[in-house]
């Protein structure tokens, strides 16, 4: 005997499936602010030539489900049969206790159904051979568009590698870029030149950069706030900040960390992994030495430190960035730096007091948040991202490199009240010309000096083959995320 009955399947189904009797109840859970990712994952999803299941992967709360829902709602203003999509997750207890084909089974017996059907299937992961149950319906239901969601995108990542190759694509969905975050609120837009992008800053006059950054003025106190809630939609929105901080404390860390990368990862210490992750925060956007942190923590062994930390990457809530070289300087090689996926998270993990009075904990979230938008900027090119410190000097550092075919890129954050940097800071050395090669892997395209201050902008006076561009943080984050937003083709 089953354990869980069809009648209790189909119960679960009417319960996540409103629309089938009334088909506005889809504007209940859609929200009208789209994000790129909905674009992304419907022109994916309904394209006529090129079939494609669509895998949305992100952290918790970051409105995977929302996106679904929206191209639900975009399906019944076309006119798709709302009996013909079905949206269910697997998160849910009573789904988990059954397979794919039973779920799909149940729905197709409930109603007379033609044409295509649209599959919505969220937390995917958490029903056994995901991959190769998609893998069986891509392959015998052309009659099939599928679209699913998971919080750990590796898992993800190898089952298209194992069995979803040119059948399904991974979107990545970071928190609310800076940008985003505006729209959400409604915020009044800043005038900007049509198409505006990061590297044409370098080429405005003086006063042409005062007259822009001005424009900047009323979202100051909004940037702050967005550094401590971050860019998770529904916190966004809540008009209660501490509350919401402990709603992304318990929802989005430690969900993840006391259910999801238990249950998906061999782990064997949960007080281990909840040690290493506050670790990790107080540590964030700093070099992180695996074996320093398994002295650190219990004398627990490198290998189970590195598995540990590998989860907490597989499951969204932190960035890896590894050092790069840049020209012919040596630089640092092996350790890593540590970015908390968002800044808020290491605000509501580490519940530290009044942070935006405390001017390196600001540049500590700042730093994270240039490389959590630059991450997302440059998702699905080959660009590659990672931090530069020369081998022989610790104190020679650039936050953020891009590396791009052409060349790279290099940002240099020093979010304080006085930005200026002495000629041998690593940014400035960097452009000498014996290290300038006309090598693609050796060329520096531009550099940044990311700012507090609105008035703190314009050319680094520091003589460099090309100039080192001061731009304030809420500028540069706002514009790069506007620039991703209307698609610019990843040209900073």
């Amino acid at each position: 005997m089953a354990m869980v009955s069809d009648e209790q399947v189909i119960k679960v189904l009417r319960q996540y499936n409103p629309w089938w009797k009334n088909p506005a109840s889809i504007k209940e859970n859609s929200k009208p602010q789209k994000r790129l990712a909905y674009y992304d994952a419907l022109g994916m999803m309904k394209h006529r030539s090129i079939r494609r299941f669509v895998v949305l992967s992100g952290a918790r709360r970051v409105g995977k489900t929302t996106i679904m829902y929206q191209m639900i709602e975009n399906l019944i203003d076309e006119g798709i049969n709302p009996k013909n999509i079905l949206y269910v997750t697997f998160d849910n207890p009573m789904v988990k206790m059954v397979s794919v084909e039973t779920v799909l089974s149940v729905y197709e017996s409930l109603y007379p159904l033609t044409g295509e059907r649209y599959l919505f299937f969220d937390e995917i992961q958490y029903t056994a051979h995901w991959e190769l149950w998609m893998k069986v319906l891509y392959d015998s239901r052309n009659d099939i568009r599928l679209t699913a969601t998971g919080s750990a995108s590796p898992i993800l990542e190898r089952g298209t590698a194992d069995s979803g190759t040119g059948r399904w694509s991974v979107l990545k969905i970071p928190t609310l870029s800076f940008y985003e975050y505006c729209l959400l609120l409604g915020l009044d837009e800043p005038v900007l030149p049509e198409h505006l992008r990061l590297t044409q800053l370098a080429d405005m006059t003086q006063a042409e950069l005062g007259d822009l950054m001005e424009r900047f003025s009323h979202l100051e106190s909004h940037f702050n706030r967005y550094l401590t809630i971050g860019g998770f939609p529904e916190l966004v929105l809540s008009d209660d900040d501490s509350y919401a901080q402990r709603m992304l404390r318990e929802d989005v860390v430690d969900k993840v960390i006391k259910r999801d990368v238990l249950t998906l990862f061999n782990i064997r210490s949960p007080l281990l992994m909840e040690k290493l992750f506050l670790y990790l925060c107080m540590d964030s956007t700093e070099i992180f030495s695996i074996t320093t942190a398994a002295k650190e923590l219990e004398n627990t062994s490198v290998s189970t430190i590195e598995n540990y930390v590998s989860a907490l990457e597989m499951s969204n809530l932190i960035y890896l960035a590894h050092p790069m070289l840049v020209g012919s300087k040596g630089a640092l090689k092996g350790k890593p730096k540590i970015f908390v996926a968002d800044a808020a998270i290491r605000n509501a993990v580490l519940m530290t007091d009044d942070v935006l009075s405390d001017e390196k904990e600001l540049g500590a979230m700042v730093e994270t948040c240039v490389y959590k938008h630059m991450v997302s900027f440059y998702q699905g090119s080959p660009a590659q991202l990672g931090y530069f410190r020369k081998s022989n000097d610790n104190q020679k550092e650039v936050d953020v490199v891009i590396d791009l075919p052409q060349g790279k890129i290099l940002c240099e954050v020093k979010y304080r009240n006085n930005s200026h940097i002495p000629a041998t800071d690593a940014i400035v050395e960097l452009w000498e010309v014996d290290v300038v090669i006309d090598l693609p892997q050796g060329k520096i395209l531009c550099a940044f000096l990311i700012t507090k201050r609105l008035d703190d902008f314009g050319i680094a006076r520091h003589e460099t083959k090309v100039p080192i561009l001061r731009v304030p943080a809420i500028a540069f984050l706002y514009i790069i995320g506007k620039s991703e937003t209307e698609g610019q083709g990843r040209k900073l």
